[in-house]
This record gives C-alpha cells, sequence and structure tokens, in this order.
C-alpha cells in the first residue's frame, strides 16, 4: 500500500474532507484485516512526499506483492513516472482515494493512474482502503483455493 503527498497529514488535514483518522491508524487497521484474512496475508505500507521514494519503493517491492493499493495524492494527476512505475512491475493496481476526485476542482479530474489500474476508488472516505483490501483478500483466496 503506497500513500503519496500530504497523506501523512490525515487526521489532521481538512478534516471535513479527509476525516479525523490518523495515518498510522488506517496502516494497522489494514494491517490488523489483513492478517485476520490469512496468516499469510502481510499488509505492507509505505508514504512518502517524495515521488522518487515513492518510485523507489514501488520498483523494490511491488513486484513481490499480490496487488498494490495506491492513493498517490496528487501525483496521481501529474506523475507519468509514477504509472510508468506501477505499470512496469506489472502487479495489480487499485487506485484509491479518500475523497472523490471527480467532485473537486477540475485539475484532479483527471488521473494518470487508473488507465492502468484495475479499479479506482473515490470518495468513500478512508473505507475505499478497506473495500480495496477486501478485494486483493477475496483474490487471493479464489487463487489459493482453484490451485489447490
Amino acid at each position: 500500500m503506497i500513500h503519496g503527498p500530504n497523506l501523512n497529514l490525515l487526521g489532521t488535514r481538512e478534516p471535513h474532507l479527509y476525516g479525523a483518522t490518523t495515518l498510522s491508524e488506517l496502516n494497522e487497521s489494514l494491517r490488523d484485516m489483513g492478517s485476520r484474512a490469512s496468516p499469510r496475508m502481510e499488509v505492507e505500507t509505505f508514504q512518502s512526499n517524495h515521488e522518487g521514494a515513492l518510485i523507489d519503493m514501488i520498483q523494490d517491492r511491488g513486484a513481490g506483492c499480490c496487488g498494490i493499493i495506491a492513493n498517490p495524492g496528487g501525483l496521481t494527476h501529474s506523475s507519468v513516472a509514477l504509472r510508468d512505475a506501477l505499470a512496469a512491475v506489472a502487479r495489480p493496481v487499485v487506485e484509491v482515494h479518500v475523497t472523490n476526485i471527480h467532485a473537486r476542482e477540475a485539475f484532479r479530474h483527471r488521473s494518470l493512474i487508473a488507465p492502468i489500474a484495475l479499479g479506482q476508488i473515490a470518495g468513500l472516505g478512508i473505507e475505499g482502503y478497506r473495500l480495496a483490501l477486501r478485494f486483493f483478500i477475496e483474490r487471493e483466496a479464489a487463487r489459493e483455493s482453484s490451485t489447490a
């Protein structure tokens, strides 16, 4: 799970838009959700305000993941390099946004990530992360049962 710029401010940044849950609380709940689903399911989280650090993380760890949940923050609308890194690791991606980017300023309506993602969840608050994780948990369970 990657969180882009300014997501470290969850819980304090514009709580009327982003809610009161901190990034630390969100990450902990997602790790718990993954471990409850399967002892083999490890949810790794990473946040950076730096595009290169996000790209390095994707390149270093992305190929070994069953999928990537990405909230690139403002980089959603501007980072070809981040989009290319996600595409290069060839893992399924679900793009998540706490707010509905399509109901906000016009510059937020375009996502460079959406064309390479399996799907996008926007506007459901932090519940969007849980839905994305649930998708990957169920996808892995189905994959494991088909190979058993």
